[in-house]
């Protein structure tokens, strides 16, 4: 009775409430549940929290190898085209040009077309993972060819709307010269979405690529294949099988090579490149029983105890029971096939259980239920070793604790999911896939709350337009945090299931603004920006009006200063207009981004965070921002005289 009650309850709140997951009115905005799910503290005041961390390894027995490009070091002899540099900078109106300075720590290659010569690693690979940022200029290209023969392209494919094989991260086409003219190429993959920059910004690439597998006769057993690729960020390749190397690649194909960089296509500069290498084994569980035991039996006896079932099996996988709701006790036994003596890594998450785990006869590790991983260490020598995993499933109501996983590394072997059948990757959230909202032939807004430099920004909006460029705003302080293209927003974390992050999150790469306060009554030029006061007191949002393409404008009070914010895009630009009104009796100050580094290019345009993006200004603007330095980082603000002032000016990326 009390639990129909409770139901009963329920449903009347929500009722009451509005409970449908998102609305279509063209009339309103789509409103989700975080407008009724903030973030409170103990007085109702609203908070912003650090985002619940996803999984990462905490811990790892192969490191990133580091290139520091203070010289050639970690590659072969190479051409007059390729310079170890200290800084490099593009026009990004003028074609295949690029400008560096004297130092270290960036690799560019000059495209000086006589000497043009492929930069080959010193070192050969089987299976890599690599990580690099790039920088290509207007019109430019190159590539880097894995194992000298299967090349993943880098390109100017700014603003490209449907990539194809040859632009930026693609996996280049196999060429056929035998076959008929215009069927020679085959087997290219574009990237699932482009998210490339603009020309003059860096990149960051990122790899894990398996090199092909041959037997002890020399005959190929398995292709080679790019297990994920990702571009800015965003997973662009997975799992792509390739028959042979692409075109401009070696032949045959062998076992381990080097990786070259292509030098002859255009002026492309490089930094922060590291890598690490994978030997192609795993441990081996085999000659594995299963028992499942009652939950009252003594865990202290089991060896003695009676199992409900007893079965031999191939696989190792506890699913089963720590998905399951009933108290439960399992063990595996059987041997490890260690393929090599050395420090091997467990990595492990008890879930809604605790787990022991038993190595030749004795208790090596005991972890209590928990949602968090574990990690341990283990040496073990070459071989087979007896073992025996205990898991009891003594908290199975506990749902928030999530599933039991557990991960396996070693020194030189690639992590890898412990359990058959269970994907290692199944746990990390993929933009392009889900809940996925649009707009249609206007603006469409969507109250959430927004992941920004890992905190949860609660009184949050995403605004989707038509023309594919989309941002998210903060109503509470009055600041822009992201602006992006493509696809507009992904509302799994909001919609499915119970939607406990509500998270509303960007569909492709984002590029973060600031998301301080914008606007500040300053000393000088010279003063600290001020933080937002607790519970952003001293900004009281005025809310917005839509035009008639349902695009917003924001206003909100700083003070007595009413400020209103309104933006304007054009269709497949990777460009926002922002434009500021103000009418003020005294001198302002507005922070219009930061970073590690800004500079000034001509044209009234700057270059952001660490080269993340452009800001440009009206040729004949009426402000005049300046760069300043506070602490470790750069600002680049504007004075905002007494009156009535309109502030324009374009985000670029």
């Amino acid at each position: 009775m009390k639990r129909f009650l409770g139901l009963l309850l329920m449903f009347a709140l929500c009722i009451g409430t509005s409970c449908s997951r998102h609305k279509n009115d063209d009339h309103s905005e789509d409103i989700n549940k975080p407008e009724g799910h903030r973030e409170s503290d103990k007085h109702g005041h609203e908070v912003h929290k650090k985002l619940h961390k996803k999984h990462k390894p905490n811990k790892t027995l192969n490191p990133f190898i580091q290139l520091k490009l203070k010289d050639f070091v970690g590659f072969k002899a190479h051409g007059d085209n390729w310079k170890i540099v200290g800084d490099v900078l593009v026009d990004r109106t003028k074609e295949k040009t690029i400008s560096s300075e004297s130092g270290t720590g960036i690799l560019l290659n000059t495209n000086d077309q006589p000497k043009n010569k492929n930069l080959y690693s010193a070192f050969e690979h089987k299976d890599i993972e690599l990580e690099v940022d790039i920088m290509v200029p207007l019109g430019s290209n190159s590539g880097i060819y894995f194992q000298s023969r299967y090349e993943i392209q880098i390109f100017d494919s700014w603003n490209v709307k449907k990539p194809q094989y040859k632009d930026m991260g693609a996996i280049y086409q196999r060429w056929d010269k035998e076959a008929q003219k215009g069927k020679q190429g085959y087997e290219g993959y574009p990237p699932r979405v482009n998210v490339a920059k603009a020309p003059g910004l860096w990149q960051n690439l990122k790899v894990i690529f398996h090199a092909p597998k041959f037997d002890a006769t020399g005959h190929k057993i398995k292709n080679a294949w790019f297990e994920k690729v990702w571009l800015n960020g965003v997973l662009i390749h997975e799992n792509v099988e390739l028959s042979g190397p692409t075109r401009g690649g070696s032949l045959p194909e062998k076992p381990t090579a080097p990786f070259f960089i292509q030098g002859d296509h255009g002026p492309v500069a490089f930094k922060n490149l590291k890598y690490r290498l994978f030997e192609q084994e795993k441990v081996v569980f085999s000659d594995l029983e299963k028992n499942i035991y009652a939950a009252n039996a003594d865990l202290k006896n089991l060896d003695t105890a009676v199992p409900k079932i007893s079965e031999k099996t191939n696989k190792f996988n506890l699913l089963d029971i720590a998905d399951s709701r009933a108290h439960k006790i399992a063990v595996y036994k059987g041997i490890l096939n260690v393929p090599r003596t050395g420090k091997y890594l467990l990595e492990t998450r008890p879930g809604k259980g605790d787990v022991e785990i038993h190595i030749e006869n004795q208790k090596a590790y005991k972890i209590k239920s928990t949602g968090a991983y574990k990690t341990k260490i283990f040496n073990l020598e070459a071989g087979k070793i007896p073992f025996k995993i205990i898991y009891n499933h003594n908290n199975a109501k506990r749902r928030w604790k999530g599933t039991f996983n557990m991960f396996i590394e070693g020194e030189k072997m690639q992590r890898y999911a412990a359990q058959d059948g269970v994907d290692k990757n199944a746990e990390k959230f993929d933009p392009l896939a889900g809940i996925i909202i649009e707009p249609t032939d206007k603006a469409r807004l969507q109250r959430s709350f927004v992941k920004h430099k890992n905190a949860r920004r609660t009184h949050s909006i995403s605004v989707g337009t038509p023309e594919g460029t989309h941002f998210s705003y903060d109503l509470a302080r009055g600041s822009l945090l992201k602006v992006w293209t493509g696809a507009f927003l992904n509302t799994t974390h909001m919609w499915l299931k119970r939607g406990y992050e509500q998270l509303g999150e960007p569909v492709g790469a984002s590029v973060s603004m600031h998301g301080d306060l914008e606007f500040a009554i300053l000393k000088d030029e010279h003063s600290v920006w001020p933080k937002p006061l607790p519970e952003n007191k001293g900004i009281k949002q005025l809310g917005y009006q839509l035009d008639a393409k349902r695009m917003p404008t924001f206003s909100y009070e700083l003070g007595d200063v009413i400020i209103s914010n309104s933006f304007k895009v054009e269709k497949d630009k990777r460009e926002i207009t922002k434009i500021i009104e103000v009418k003020n009796d005294r001198i302002l100050y507005h922070k219009i981004a930061d970073g590690e580094d800004i500079k000034v290019l001509p044209n009234n345009t700057f270059i952001v965070n660490n080269e993340g993006f452009y800001v440009e200004f009206p040729e004949h603007s009426h402000y005049h921002p300046i760069i300043r330095t506070y602490k470790d980082k750069k600002e680049l603000v504007v004075r905002v005289p007494k009156g009535a002032n309109k502030i324009t000016y374009k985000i670029i990326w």
